[in-house]
């Protein structure tokens, strides 16, 4: 294991690759969630830092996230060119899971995709700016919803396999979006609703279809979950009233006061950025 340096000292500079922040649930239910930003081995505790100038400046490098190569282009949030077309985790298939084509023996790395599609997936409910469907694997909740700066979510159907939940929120989606307009989560103005109806109502029109797939995959390869709906609340003083967004490949230096974070975005006084986009990016935080 890698280890792990805490910058937790006034004035401090540390660098590094980025990966996505780390984001975990506070000891009680009224606190924030916790974030660090990761640069390399650094962890840098940002909750404290609101209110705080900050700075990180992109050296020009960039790092393959899986072999470590030196690349001029990041795909796939991080992987140098060779490495995005070999992975079986850089397929479309993991964008749009209904059509894996394991059975067709021609899975990137099979190995790959038995530990990590062949495992219960949780198909759910979601607001992060206004309703929306999702699908993580059980292994993965809460973070995919933080991931998301969800302020509510609701798991409602648990399936056996990546594919099954692929075409169970496919049903979905004629009902409900499936992504999250980003610049409304990031202002901070979504209303709270009651996701247990918004269940119940989805549920009763699309019995017909998820009775099909219960047909063509097997009576119990969807579960119905009887779970509560989580809240979460994000590090933020000030939500932007516009979003203005910075993007390092068109200005390296990104500084300003960190007013909070919510999903993977750093919210500063001079804009916003998504820190998940830029993974494999050397940079500089001070």
């Amino acid at each position: 294991m890698p280890r792990v340096i805490e910058a937790a000292v006034p004035g401090f500079s540390v660098e590094g690759c980025l990966s996505k922040m780390a984001a975990a649930l506070p000891g009680r239910q009224d606190q924030p969630v916790v974030y660090h930003l990761r640069a390399g081995e650094h962890r840098v505790a940002l909750n404290e830092r609101i209110g705080e100038p900050l700075s990180l400046r992109w050296t020009g490098a960039i790092a393959c996230t899986h072999c470590g190569r030196a690349t001029k282009k990041s795909f796939a949030q991080g992987h140098c060119y060779p490495c995005f077309k070999r992975l079986a985790q850089c397929d479309t298939c993991i964008m749009k899971p209904e059509t894996c084509h394991f059975f067709q023996g021609t899975c990137r790395e099979p190995e790959w995709g038995e530990r990590h599609c062949f495992q219960p997936h949780i198909v759910y409910l979601a607001n992060s700016s206004g309703l929306k469907v999702g699908i993580t694997r059980k292994t993965q909740m809460p973070t995919r919803w933080l991931d998301q700066g969800a302020i509510q979510a609701l798991p409602i159907l648990e399936v056996d396999t990546r594919q099954q939940s692929g075409f169970v929120e496919m049903l979905f989606k004629e009902q409900v979006a499936d992504r999250t307009n980003w610049r409304a989560m990031l202002k901070g103005d979504v209303e709270t609703m009651d996701l247990s109806a918004e269940r119940d109502r989805l549920l009763t029109l699309l019995a017909d279809g998820l009775n099909q797939l219960r047909e063509t995959h097997g009576s119990d390869a969807i579960r119905l979950l009887e779970q509560p709906a989580q809240h979460f609340h994000y590090p933020v003083s000030v939500f932007p009233k516009k979003v203005v967004s910075h993007n390092f490949d068109k200005q390296p230096l990104v500084e300003g006061v960190l007013q909070g974070v919510k999903g993977q975005y750093l919210i500063l006084d001079s804009g916003v950025i998504n820190l998940r986009k830029f993974t494999g990016y050397e940079i500089q935080v001070s």
